[in-house]
């Protein structure tokens, strides 16, 4: 199963299961109107992020698809990346947690682990392993200069 669902249907899979537990199993309210119109902001502001980190890959002319790292043919280590290794997957969780505002209700933050969980071991790690692989020394260096997720 590594690398082998996309990273957004995790993040769209979360989120359903994060609207079904607010919605039929929730435990106590968080958030209340209008506080929770501030997960809105959060959303945008990740998907910001993504499309930015997702700009840099066109700009270095490699490709984004996370299904197939070994098709990089270079690194991408300006812009967000040099705050985190992965940080289209850190604006997916960002996203995830402004949903979660949104939604107001504890259970949605309750499953947001479960994101950080399937996308570490199902793509950042195959990723990582693929990434040594081909860069070798270099991506090395910039795994000891840069954290995994922040």
């Amino acid at each position: 199963m590594r690398l082998k669902i996309p990273p957004p249907i995790y993040a769209l899979s979360i989120a359903l299961v994060m609207w079904l537990l607010s919605r039929y199993f929730p435990i106590s309210k968080l958030i209340e109107s209008p506080w929770n119109n501030l997960g809105i902001v959060m959303v945008i502001l990740a998907a910001l992020m993504d499309f930015t980190s997702l700009y840099l890959f066109f700009k270095k002319r490699t490709t984004p698809n996370p299904m197939k790292p070994e098709f990089t043919t270079g690194l991408v280590t300006n812009g967000m990346y040099r705050f985190s290794r992965n940080p289209m997957y850190l604006g997916m969780l960002v996203m995830l947690i402004g949903f979660a505002v949104y939604l107001g209700q504890l259970t949605p933050f309750l499953i947001l682990p479960a994101f950080y969980f399937l996308i570490t071991e199902m793509q950042i790690k195959p990723e990582e392993e693929m990434l040594e692989q081909k860069f070798g020394k270099e991506y090395l260096e910039y795994k000891r200069r840069v954290r995994r997720w922040l």
